[in-house]
């Protein structure tokens, strides 16, 4: 759903659950596949259900953005039919979905939130409200602590298990948001605060301004007064909690704010303290002495005033970098522009939107020398993954292409499942048609430490294993990670020169940049990879980027940082590794 949040007066955007945007495919996608869910919850007509639901499908594959699609066009889309078309035009003509309005407001608010809980597809969240009669998630978690679900048809032990925990990680994490959705509303409010008073200064604090992967609230340091912020406030009708040196605000989404009142004098101090882990903070004060009531004319004075050099607000996590910055030896941390090439990526060929063409000419567009395409092996059968044959149909493609877009290159990659046992998804003499493999775990997600490392390390340890690919499969606020040994992993991975991934999709930015200081330690490469699955997705490295500078990643450490030549020549000694 497209939830419109209100920030100031003056000032509306919209905030989508996933990302901030325009009605785009995506967005038109999401309304018709939530209309059918409904429509299947409420036992309405199935085929019409069905019918939106592959709309969805389809609405979400187009090459082509509908709100660009003259009307008179839409219908004659595959998947899309006259009905489905209608509401296509309405939903770009008026942002919404009548039919989709009406079962909103027939449908309890917990029954909306169970639709977010995994393992609740429309058929058991029917059973749960029409024949257990329950409501809310509360009562569907007492629900599972008295094994009432077992008495329903479709609820095992298993899928109650489940259920229950989905639960707890749901209350564990709502009203969090990821970084990637919460920062424009972040700068925003920032923005707002010093356009309106801009003799008071005022600057972001606390996680946002560290990037955290996660913002359970936004933090403001700010010096205007208490007595003109607070009637300014509740003009723009936030509910506020007020203490004597912070101003709590809620908007209507649900978003907190959270202003911390300086004086313009201890301005300085008091935000540098704000911007610090709490760890950070209280190694920094035992090194250095540090008081907020000294007072600086800005952070370069203020370190400059310990002999130190300056820590970037977003590495203020670890103390490990106050040391560093005391010998001014913290390196120059990766940047954006340092990102060379594309690595991890999928076309068309397997659930990517765009072709390679595209891909590869989108790449050249923004300036970078190559693009590693990794296609889903196939038992990503729900991905479309490649089989042998269309493996080969892919690689004379991609040698036709190589010659017309010379000097940039495509190199052949696959992100190659690992089995439940461990092994590759293919044999050996395929495997070694690829430039590099990524190898990833994509099923059999819930795991034991024991089984999950046995599955890991039998992949480190093939020698057709370049980049182990997101490792703990994690998703930020919707599913946690498999239990794994970091420090075993990175020094496998070490061992057997097997580079780890930065996964620059904001939902996954795994391996964690807690760990990022360790695997350079050990001298272990990493390379921050956007997973893009369209054009639009390379736009993630910079997500990936924050979360590698966190860790204090350099570009020397970081493979997609290598020039096309430098990318070869390091393929070229991994190869040895395949005998």
């Amino acid at each position: 759903m497209i939830l419109k949040v209100p920030v100031l007066r003056d000032f509306f955007f919209y905030i989508h659950p996933t990302f901030t945007r325009m009605m785009d495919n995506y967005a038109i996608a999401d309304q018709f596949a939530l209309l059918a869910r409904l429509m299947d919850i409420h036992g309405d007509n199935p085929f019409k259900a069905k019918s939106y639901a592959a709309a969805a499908f389809a609405i979400e594959k187009l090459p082509v953005q509908l709100s660009e699609t003259p009307p008179e066009k839409i219908a004659s889309f595959k998947g899309i039919g006259d009905s489905a078309a209608k509401k296509i035009i309405e939903l770009l003509n008026t942002g919404q979905l009548a039919a989709l309005n009406e079962l909103i407001f027939k449908t309890p608010p917990g029954i909306l939130e169970m639709m977010q809980i995994k393992g609740l597809g429309p058929k058991k969240i029917a059973t749960i409200w029409k024949e257990m009669g329950l409501e809310s998630l509360g009562e569907l978690l007492y629900a599972c602590d008295e094994n009432r679900l077992l008495m329903y048809k479709g609820f095992g032990e298993k899928t109650q298990e489940s259920v229950k925990q989905s639960i707890h990680f749901f209350f564990q994490n709502k009203g969090n948001f990821l970084f990637a959705e919460i920062e424009p509303y972040a700068l925003k409010v920032e923005k707002i605060l010093r356009d309106k008073f801009p003799d008071y200064p005022s600057s972001l604090a606390g996680e946002i301004s560290r990037q955290s992967n996660i913002i359970t609230h936004v933090q403001v340091m700010t010096a205007i007064p208490k007595e003109i912020l607070t009637p300014f406030l509740q003009a723009q009708h936030f509910e506020l909690f007020n203490t004597d040196h912070t101003i709590s605000a809620t908007g209507a989404e649900g978003i907190k704010l959270n202003f911390i009142l300086s004086t313009k004098e201890t301005f300085v101090s008091r935000h540098f303290a704000s911007t610090c882990s709490e760890s950070f903070l209280q190694a920094f004060t035992d090194a250095t002495g540090f008081t907020t009531d000294q007072q600086f004319a800005g952070e370069a004075e203020l370190f400059s005033h310990f002999n130190m050099s300056t820590v970037p607000v977003n590495q203020r996590e670890l103390p490990i970098f106050i040391q560093k910055a005391k010998e001014n030896k913290l390196s120059p941390a990766i940047q954006v522009e340092d990102i060379k090439g594309i690595i991890h990526s999928h076309s068309n060929w397997s659930d990517g939107l765009h072709t390679l063409e595209v891909m590869a000419k989108a790449c050249i567009e923004k300036g970078y020398e190559y693009l590693v395409i990794s296609d889903h092996s196939r038992s990503a059968f729900y991905a479309n993954g490649l089989s042998v044959d269309r493996i080969r149909e892919q690689h004379t493609l991609i040698d036709e292409l190589n010659t017309k877009l010379a000097p940039f290159r495509i190199f052949k990659s696959i992100e190659c499942d690992i089995l439940n046992d461990g092994s590759l998804d293919y044999e050996d003499a395929v495997l070694n048609s690829f430039d590099l493999v990524i190898t990833s775990i994509h099923s059999n997600l819930k795991m034991t430490e024991e089984k999950a490392m046995q599955r890991l390390l039998k992949a480190i340890q093939h020698p057709s294993t370049t980049i182990l690919g997101h490792m703990t499969g994690r998703l930020l606020l919707s599913r946690p990670g498999y239990p794994v040994d970091h420090k075993m992993l990175i020094d496998a991975c070490t061992d057997h020169q097997v580079v780890i991934e930065i996964n620059a999709h904001p939902r996954r930015l795994d391996i964690d940049w807690s760990w990022i200081p360790y695997a350079m330690e050990k001298g272990c490469l990493l390379s921050v990879n956007p997973d893009a699955h369209q054009v639009e997705g390379f736009e993630d490295v910079r997500y990936g980027v924050i979360s590698a500078q966190k860790g204090g990643l350099t570009a020397s450490h970081n493979l997609s940082s290598f020039s096309r030549t430098e990318l070869e020549s390091f393929l070229q000694k991994q190869s040895a590794k395949r005998g």
